[in-house]
């Protein structure tokens, strides 16, 4: 048996992080949080506010957010026997209304993909029902929760969402959403007509207008890309060799406009600097899949890891990640495990916060 080369080990992306280091809720301003900026070139390591981004991202610089918004996408409902079922939907909800079919005046139904959780079932037949509106009838069950289902409704699926879903807080948040979470759990600039992802871009929640109009005073652009964020972004790596992971799909829009942002500053020398993985995933995705710096509307699956030539984007942004998750190998392919690693040491040892609502991470 070959032995697995340590880049590619799944163990060598582990670390130890202290419970009480995950942090449980937003800190009290969005850019009072803390930025641990790391210099490839040198090693060296600083730690400053958020705020202080202005004064660290290279003049000149484009940087690349993902504007999708957050859907409170997980409902609750019951069986017919009354027992209670959670369902997460992980199909971007744009698609869904796309390939919904009208079954009556007002009435729609579409086969959508989620995770399913009840103390028993439900089975392939059986139907969930979450209020008078809205029911779903479940096809098929996968593993790990995973399940394809008919969803049907009444009027505004979305509205039926906003009404009665829950914001989806990642399982390291051992807590209820509350109300805050509605606001702070979406980056500023999140778009309304983006509506469907089942995470937070959490990169971009730092962001605040004020420190916004701050960086395009110095002259640093900003373009942004439309990631709906599934399950390919918090789907664990089981794999003991990194390269036998298999990512699920997200789906992805990149414009013309900010196509032609990145091939511009590209072209003209100027850093890229991604906010976040997601953004990393949309544009690497769409390059892989039209072979250019181009527009794209699809499906990408890119799984990102050691040795991967970056053809879009120089920089990073980026909340500090899961042990042995497919988010801290990308962001390792671009700054090395090693540097990564101590990096993360070296936040641990300064009380940065892990995780959505921790702390966040510049890679120079």
């Amino acid at each position: 048996m070959h032995e697995i080369p340590e880049d590619f080990r799944l163990s060598s992306y582990s670390y130890d992080l202290p419970e009480e280091r995950i942090a449980q809720a937003p800190s009290p301003r969005r850019d009072a949080s803390r930025l641990l900026v790391l210099d490839r070139a040198s090693g060296a390591m600083t730690i400053d506010s958020f705020a202080g981004i202005v004064e660290r991202v290279p003049q000149g610089a484009l940087l690349v957010a993902n504007n999708s918004r957050v859907l409170p996408a997980r409902v609750f409902g019951r069986k017919p026997s009354g027992g209670r079922v959670e369902f997460l939907l992980l199909s971007p909800l744009p698609l869904l209304l796309e390939a919904a079919r009208a079954v009556s005046a007002d009435g729609f139904e579409a086969e959508a993909e989620g995770l399913l959780r009840a103390s028993k079932g439900p089975r392939p037949g059986e139907t969930v029902r979450f209020d008078e509106h809205f029911a779903l009838t479940v096809l098929e069950r996968g593993g790990f929760g995973r399940a394809r289902v008919r969803l049907r409704w009444r009027g505004d699926l979305a509205g039926l969402f906003l009404r009665l879903g829950h914001y989806p807080l990642p399982p390291y948040i051992r807590r209820p959403d509350t109300p805050e979470d509605a606001l702070r759990y979406q980056t500023v600039y999140a778009s309304e007509a983006k509506l469907g992802s089942v995470a937070a871009p959490t990169a971009g929640l730092h962001f605040t207008p004020e420190v916004r109009q701050a960086l395009a005073a110095r002259g640093v652009d900003w373009a942004e890309v439309t990631l709906y964020v599934g399950y390919g972004t918090f789907s664990p790596v089981r794999s003991a060799d990194i390269r036998e992971h298999v990512m699920h799909r997200e789906y992805v829009e990149v414009s013309r406009e900010t196509a032609q942002a990145v091939a511009q500053a590209r072209a003209q020398g100027r850093p890229v600097v991604a906010v976040g993985t997601t953004s990393v995933r949309a544009l690497e995705g769409a390059r892989r899949a039209t072979g250019a710096i181009a527009p794209y509307t699809g499906w990408t699956d890119i799984y990102i890891t050691p040795g991967y030539p970056f053809a879009t984007v120089d920089h990073l942004l980026t909340n500090f990640h899961l042990p042995e998750s497919s988010l801290l190998i990308m962001v390792s392919a671009l700054a090395g495990r090693g540097p990564i690693l101590r990096a993360y040491r070296h936040a641990l040892d300064n009380g940065l916060r892990f995780f959505s609502y921790g702390d966040a991470m510049l890679i120079l």
